[in-house]
């Protein structure tokens, strides 16, 4: 069979696209490293991972390192609320600050005030800053509002005297521990880091601090961390920044599953998948990788399960296996890549985290710490699970829902 030049050349593109790494002749961890090259993002060494799978494992362990601070603590979070976990932390701030320690404390204007009551809000952080706590706004709620449809803060980020830092999906609020009445218990995880990793978490709030205060921190010695190796977990720090660094995170994600060569394990509330992040998956199951998506029947808000069925759907007819988790709200963002790596951030797999919001993941490249996450979907696959076809997309969900996803799907990107 002989080909025309122009069919050369399509061949030569098109293979390209398919297979943006060349995953046969090279090992994983150099096409990892070149993956990051590439991106500009710089690999720590010599981090210790500690996952932290739910919120009372969360809360306990970061407030037991809290009351080891000594010099200061800074906090970033999505949302803020003034209930008993939001009460303990501040008054655990409070007790810090008059030990000595430098308390810093961003939040999302707009995530913690749409669903706060104001009357008690105001009063609880006018009490937080009476002790010296210094609480800022993100982006202040205002008249006429507009500005708050785009970016917003999604970060969760704290680190305690540049030695230790925490990120993941839990915000400030104690349904991570007592869940709702809507959603039933809320599943999450989060991490805590150590080693050299941390100075990229830092950084990652000092730039928000000036944002915010205009305070720049780098330029005092006491707000640089600079911990020593204490573990053998290489770590890569994703800052998803809008304008700047807007297309980063998704990129990251997009090559993380271009070099998987056997499976991809997902976990995600909100994977209603932007364009990049589809066609990579797409890649990696015209590859022959087992994809495995997992996703919550419950949700906390009303529409988004109607567009992520069918975007599930869609996924389960090109061959990826769902599963649908009955076992309550699972707001975890994880993704494991063959067995040998994984990330764990703020990111969900939606148009808001990867277009608009800021954002942070931790790209983990230790198998140790993603077999322990492989093991916990596996667990949650045989007690919580149910396997989710494209002919159960009519079965699951009514003609009046399908039809809200098929609407919401063309306008996914804002929600």
């Amino acid at each position: 069979m002989k080909f025309k030049s122009f069919q050369v050349l399509l061949l030569i593109l098109f293979g390209q696209f398919l297979l943006p790494f060349p995953v046969q002749c090279q090992n994983l961890d150099e096409i990892l490293h070149q993956m990051l090259d590439d991106l500009g993002i710089p690999i720590y060494e010599g981090n210790r991972i500690t996952l932290l799978p739910s919120g009372r494992e969360k809360f306990d362990d970061m407030f037991a390192y809290i009351r080891k601070a000594e010099s200061y603590i800074h906090l970033e979070y999505f949302k803020l609320k003034d209930d008993s976990i939001g009460h303990a932390l501040f008054d655990l701030l409070a007790e810090k600050v008059r030990q000595g320690v430098k308390v810093r404390f961003i939040f999302d204007s707009y995530a913690s005030r749409s669903f706060t009551d104001k009357a008690t809000f105001d009063p609880f952080l006018d009490s937080a800053r009476a002790v010296g706590i210094d609480v800022r706004e993100f982006d202040k709620v205002k008249f006429p509002y507009i500005n708050h449809a785009y970016h917003r803060d999604h970060r969760k980020i704290v680190v305690v005297d540049g030695k230790y830092a925490y990120t993941g999906g839990m915000n400030v609020a104690d349904y991570y521990i007592h869940g709702t009445k809507k959603v039933g218990e809320w599943r999450d995880m989060h991490i805590r880091v150590e080693g050299p990793s941390v100075a990229a978490f830092e950084h990652i709030f000092a730039v928000m601090w000036y944002a915010v205060s205009g305070e720049v921190l780098e330029l005092d010695s006491r707000y640089q961390a600079s911990p020593e190796h204490v573990g053998e977990s290489p770590v890569a720090v994703v800052d998803r920044y809008p304008y700047e660094g807007s297309s980063q995170m998704r990129k990251t994600f997009a090559r993380a599953i271009d070099v998987a060569q056997n499976e991809i394990q997902i976990v995600n509330p909100y994977p209603t998948n932007v364009r990049t992040v589809r066609r990579a998956l797409k890649r990696a199951l015209r590859r022959g990788v087992n994809v495995q998506i997992m996703v919550s029947t419950n949700c906390d808000n009303n529409i988004t399960p109607d567009i992520i069925g069918l975007e599930m759907k869609k996924m389960a007819r090109r061959g990826a296996t769902v599963w649908y988790y009955d076992g309550g709200f699972h707001h975890t963002k994880v993704m494991t890549i063959d067995h040998r790596f994984c990330t764990i951030g703020t990111t969900n797999l939606d148009g808001r985290s990867l277009l608009y919001d800021y954002e942070v993941n931790a790209f983990i490249y230790d198998p140790l710490v993603t077999h322990e996450l492989e093991e916990i979907f596996y667990r949650d696959v045989t007690q919580n699970c149910q396997v989710y076809t494209s002919a159960d997309w009519k079965k699951r969900f009514s003609l009046g829902h399908r039809i809200i996803g098929r609407l919401g799907s063309v306008v996914k990107t804002f929600f």
